[in-house]
């Protein structure tokens, strides 16, 4: 169940930031509302998943999953664009993250 929080809490984590990018400075306020409640489930489900397990496993796989997430919403959502080294650092980034779960011995 550890594992089901933790991936709620990196895709909420995509969800508030990609909601932020949309309320244009807090300027629209259903989009920061959004920010606002997503922000608050990315914690509350990071806060659940680091009860059964360790805060130096959860922690970077929390944010990676952020990280990742919203680079490919920037793609897909925003247009953005990047070049093959950046992507490469990208794939490097998932690597790392099944990297440190695949040795963390839980």
């Amino acid at each position: 169940m550890s594992w089901i929080f933790l991936l709620f809490a990196g895709i909420s984590e995509i969800l508030w930031s990609t909601a932020m990018k949309l309320s244009d400075g807090f300027s629209k306020v259903g989009w920061a509302t959004v920010t606002i409640l997503g922000l608050i489930t990315s914690m509350l489900c990071l806060l659940q998943a680091v009860k059964h397990l360790s805060f130096s496993l959860a922690y970077p796989i929390w944010t990676g999953i952020g990280a990742v997430g919203s680079v490919i919403v920037g793609v897909v959502l925003f247009h953005d664009k990047f070049s093959n080294a950046t992507w490469f650092f990208v794939v490097l980034l998932i690597i790392a993250i099944i990297g440190i779960k695949m040795t963390a011995g839980e």
